[in-house]
């Protein structure tokens, strides 16, 4: 007998094996005095399976092979077969994940989820735990932000201290990132650092995709020097790993802040160093929406470039479409395109593909709608429909202010002053600027208003 299975016999606890015995014997059509046979009497067959008596390993092996059973099954409660079907349908939704198909994915988790469901709530465990980590992706891919949080915030609850259990707070993080729940996205993160730093694992390809994450939250609430800063240490770091995926994250992450601070030149060399780095591992999601950025980029250069955008914008849709990418991300992709449309005056077909946009994300990802009601507005601008203009602004600061995304906020309202000027609308200018300069925190002082 398998030494193992011998110390489980030894061990098992008779009111969980008890249970386990007579659901055997009922399978199998036996009575206990049947299932007794000749090397036990019919009373202590049914004190087992009353959880009153821990059978010797030879007589549970005896009673395991009339009941048409196995030994293990018995003490486990997972059968010969059971498991291994469970493995197959975990990795059939990976590879399902991998390649874009969501629907099949979810189709092969139910499968898994059904099996287990008819087992022991203690049996499997590692299985049960994949099993919600691929659901987690799931959901994020197909835009469920919340139904994502709620899992990976199980997930996390226990902390495991490994790096398996890092990948999971920082995909914890960017999810609430994404949802515009900036301040859990940066506390989260943070606490993914301090156990770096305790366990030593700040070498690891996984240390600097927390850290790029981290900067990402940061950034977004408006402090663009800290995560500037975030940023160059993960580079360091990523260059002494010499991991292409660890190097290209941390460029990536780089590029897309020098960008948003306004130095699109000094972003796209960043950009491309990042592209060549992932083409050179299996980029998948992250390749695909790196493109997007370096789209992205080409629309924040002076002038703009919405041709190479676009170029760029429509080989990521089609590769996010075709890996684990998530619905936000294709959202964003597609409301770039609706801006290098808008540059190229195409006004009617990009108000049409933004309004598109918002309708598909429903209440999620705020950070993508309210680009989405800023590009409506400049299209009113540029139509004359100031007042529309000023509507679709409000409701992107109304989107924003809600997740204490200021320095977008601020930006917004900024930007707003500045096209309401442009058509000779300078008491709503005035306004405008004003309230961006509220949305950083500025206010007037009383001292001064009284000298």
């Amino acid at each position: 007998m398998d030494p193992d299975l011998s110390e489980r016999c030894r061990t098992v606890d008779p009111a969980v094996l008890g249970p386990r015995v007579r659901s055997a014997r009922l399978r199998a059509g036996l009575t206990q005095t049947e299932a007794a046979g000749g090397g036990m009497s019919t009373a202590y067959v049914s004190r087992i399976e009353a959880g009153q008596r821990r059978p010797d390993p030879a007589l549970l092996l005896q009673l395991a092979d009339r009941l048409g059973t196995t030994l293990e099954e018995l003490l486990t409660g997972v059968g010969p077969q059971q498991e291994p079907e469970v493995r197959t349908r975990l990795t059939w939704a990976e590879l399902a994940l991998s390649t874009g198909d969501l629907s099949g994915a979810g189709e092969h988790l139910d499968e898994a989820a059904e099996i287990l469901a008819g087992l022991a709530p203690d049996t499997l465990p590692d299985a049960r735990r994949e099993a919600a980590i691929l659901r987690s992706r799931v959901r994020e891919a197909v835009g469920d932000l919340d139904g994502a949080i709620l899992l990976l915030e199980d997930l996390t609850a226990q902390s495991t201290d490994d790096l398996a259990w890092l990948e999971l707070l920082t995909a914890l993080s960017r999810c609430y990132r994404e949802s515009g729940d900036l301040a859990r996205a940066v506390e989260v993160g943070e606490r993914g650092t301090d156990v770096l730093d305790e366990l030593g694992l700040g070498g690891s390809d996984e240390a600097v995709a927390l850290t790029v994450t981290v900067a990402a939250a940061h950034f977004e609430r408006g402090d663009a020097t800290h995560a500037a800063r975030l940023c160059r240490r993960a580079i360091d770091l990523a260059e002494r790993l010499d991991s292409p995926r660890a190097r290209a994250s941390a460029y990536w992450n780089a590029s897309v802040i020098e960008s948003e601070r306004g130095r699109p030149a000094a972003a796209l060399p960043l950009a491309r160093r990042a592209l060549t780095l992932l083409e050179q591992t299996a980029g998948g999601r992250n390749l695909a929406r790196l493109r997007s950025q370096l789209g992205v980029m080409h629309l924040r250069l002076d002038p703009p470039e919405p041709e190479e955008a676009l170029r760029e914008l429509h080989v990521a849709e089609e590769a996010l479409r075709t890996s684990d990418a998530s619905s936000v991300d294709l959202a964003s992709n597609h409301m770039w395109q609706a801006r290098a449309w808008f540059l190229q005056g195409r006004h009617d077909e990009a108000a049409e593909r933004a309004t598109a946009v918002l309708e598909s994300l429903g209440g999620s990802a705020p950070l993508v709608a309210a680009d989405g009601h800023v590009l409506i507005g400049e299209v009113a601008i540029e139509q004359g429909h100031t007042g529309a203009a000023r509507t679709a602004f409000q409701r992107a600061v109304m989107v924003l202010s809600a997740t204490g995304a200021d320095r977008h906020a601020a930006q917004l309202w900024f930007d707003l002053g500045g096209l309401l000027e442009r058509v000779g609308e300078s008491d709503l200018a005035l306004d405008a600027f004003r309230r961006a300069a509220a949305s950083t925190g500025l206010s007037a002082s009383q001292q001064r208003l009284h000298a």
